[in-house]
């Protein structure tokens, strides 16, 4: 017998190759599945509700596994806190209903992407986590490229082609930028259905560009209706990038009389 469980996990992306599992380099997921195996004593797979590329942090990455019926959510957030690396922290387990998938049962997600623009982004305390640009950028063209892309639109021209797809499009519900504190630089948010390879640091590189003076606000509609990469700006380098979180309907939670779930729109800013 065994509990289904989702955990909210952080973790700085500078020393991984990613979240996914590969042959060579240190992987977020195989750091979490050799901890489930030390604690239940076998294999036991772990499914992250986005597959972030090296470089790219996470602020609460949604993570579904199983676990033996003895456990509960806070001894495995105690557990889970104890056997970690440094560079990952679980912020809170709930117990989920049977057959729950933390990619699967995700109705949203939501990344937010840090661009410093004053001299001392690239400082090294700061340039590790936002891109290092150090250049002024024009927030009224910031704004106006970001209200193109929301609503459903075909993402072709900003993902990079991979496996095939049934289709490339994804509904934006929240593509907004603000003012970072200090005058330090802008972030920028985005909350869609689905995201597709390196969306959103090309949908962020483009519009740098734009907020840069470097091409018209307008490019972002042509861009839209293209079914190549060809003229889209090169990608924001990773490490300005966080993944923030995942939505989930209501009935994947199960009745445990636990805390409610954090809310994926009242992620605090």
């Amino acid at each position: 017998m065994s509990r289904s469980f989702l955990a909210l996990l952080h973790y700085d992306g500078g020393d991984f190759i990613g979240w996914q599992r590969q042959r060579a380099g240190r992987s977020v997921q195989a750091e979490l599945e050799q901890v489930l195996e030390r604690l239940f004593g076998r294999r036991q797979p772990a499914h992250a509700a986005g597959r972030t590329d090296a470089g790219v942090h996470a602020l609460g990455m949604g993570v579904s596994f199983t676990a033996p019926i003895r456990w509960e959510s806070a001894a495995l957030l105690r557990a889970l806190n104890a056997l970690l690396p440094r560079d990952c922290w679980v912020e809170s387990v709930r117990q989920m209903e049977p057959g729950f998938h933390a990619r699967k049962s995700a109705v949203a997600r939501r990344y937010r992407y840090d661009v410093g623009t004053d001299a001392a982004a690239r400082s090294p305390f700061r340039h590790r986590w936002e891109w290092a640009l150090s250049r002024p950028l024009d927030s009224a063209a910031l704004d106006a490229a970001a209200a193109l892309i929301r609503g459903e639109h075909d993402f072709r021209a900003f993902a990079v082609r991979g496996e095939p797809k049934p289709h490339w499009r994804s509904r934006i519900a929240v593509a907004e930028w603000e003012p970072r504190p200090g005058d330090t630089g802008f972030r920028f948010h985005v909350e869609a259905d689905r995201f597709l390879h390196h969306m959103v640091r090309m949908l962020v590189g483009t519009m740098v560009d734009v907020g840069l003076g470097r091409r018209p606000v307008s490019d972002m509609n042509a861009l839209l209706g293209r079914t190549d990469d060809a003229d889209t700006s090169p990608p924001a380098p990773p490490q300005g990038l966080f993944f923030v979180g995942a939505t989930y309907p209501l009935d994947c939670y199960a009745r445990s009389g636990e805390p409610a779930a954090r809310s994926l729109t009242n992620e605090a800013r």
